[in-house]
């Protein structure tokens, strides 16, 4: 999901250059206020990204991060929100779900989130960055209700942190949680930067279940995301081919068992508009399927699209016969037009 610094570190992130990041920002398109109702980007009140969709009855919900860096800042995020539809064209607005203070062992960075239902609660995972006694990004959880909040801190501490992923080699490999809930009951976590981890969580969803498993895919940057159908595992991630790419593009893997064996399965879609970072969310609503992604092509008063300031964007998304994924094309009309 987030990159810090403006260089590359060691084995750390491939950052846009200052004239590039220039440039996103000089030709990032405004949106036009009287935009088809549904079209991309889908919110437009406010910048957002790494989308995380919940269905919940007749009413998705979309669970997003807020992006408020100013200028050329590169990160400001400091509370997750929520929205919903019931038609895929018109989204509502709640109030902030969690701001990061709220977790008090936490000290700053609202990234990426998911939420899911389990036993009549709904349980929020996030990445956040951990205060000096833990130093490095961590994955919180809270609890909640009512999908739109409030959630509470469901722990009071960290649920995973910097140490108990010791392979990684920089401080922010923790983060951008996905849960997934399989047929039989057991609910899984999956997350990570570089590397993939993926453990089982305990009935009660705030411990984890057993031992940490890395399930790293070719080409995974972050930003996982875990889906089933039928009895196929996939695995969609931002991907970056360090050799060719500079942005972030969408890649996928499946499996016929929540561990594995993977199968790596190519590109899913590419890179986001005029942004350097990718998060895809999928999830079938209404007998349909989507692809929830970001960009950075919305323009807010006078501020244009940059790295710190995204769009959330839908496509449909399609199966071919034998289970693989059809690859997407990001368009402006999204899911206003019919599936391709």
């Amino acid at each position: 999901m987030q990159h810090e610094g403006k260089v590359r570190p060691r084995r750390g992130r491939a950052w846009l250059t200052l004239s590039a990041l220039s440039m996103a920002l000089a030709t990032a398109a405004p949106t036009g206020v009287a935009a088809t109702a549904g079209s991309n980007p889908i919110i437009r009140d406010k910048f957002t990204a790494d989308p995380a969709p919940l269905v919940v009855g007749d009413t998705l919900y979309l669970y997003v991060g807020h992006d408020e860096a100013q200028r050329d800042e590169m990160f400001n995020m400091r509370e997750w929100l929520v929205y919903s539809t019931t038609d895929m064209r018109t989204w509502t607005s709640h109030a902030p779900i969690m701001n990061v203070k709220d977790f008090k062992w936490a000290k700053a960075d609202a990234w990426a989130s998911q939420t899911i239902e389990k036993n009549g609660k709904f349980y929020f995972y996030a990445a956040v960055e951990h205060d000096a006694s833990n130093p490095g990004k961590a994955i919180a959880v809270a609890v909640s209700d009512k999908p739109t909040g409030p959630f509470v801190d469901a722990r009071g501490s960290a649920l995973v942190t910097n140490k108990m992923t010791p392979k990684g080699t920089h401080s922010w490999e923790d983060i951008d949680p996905t849960v997934f809930t399989d047929d039989d009951g057991t609910t899984w976590l999956a997350w990570g930067n570089r590397q993939c981890y993926l453990a089982k969580l305990k009935p009660n969803m705030v411990e984890l279940d057993g031992p940490i498993q890395e399930i790293t895919p070719p080409h995974f940057e972050e930003g996982p995301w875990l889906h089933k159908r039928g009895g196929l595992y996939y695995l969609t991630y931002a991907s970056l081919d360090r050799t060719t790419q500079r942005d972030e593009h969408v890649s996928y893997s499946t499996a016929p068992s929540i561990t594995g064996p993977w199968t790596y399965r190519g590109q899913l879609t590419g890179s986001g508009k005029y942004s350097f970072t990718i998060h895809p969310g999928i999830v079938q609503f209404k007998d349909n399927w989507y692809l929830f992604l970001h960009n950075a092509t919305l323009a807010i008063g006078d501020m244009n699209g940059a790295i710190g300031r995204r769009a959330v964007t839908v496509e449909h998304l399609q199966y071919n016969a034998d289970g693989t994924m059809k690859p997407v094309v990001q368009t402006e009309a999204g899911v206003t037009a019919p599936p391709p």
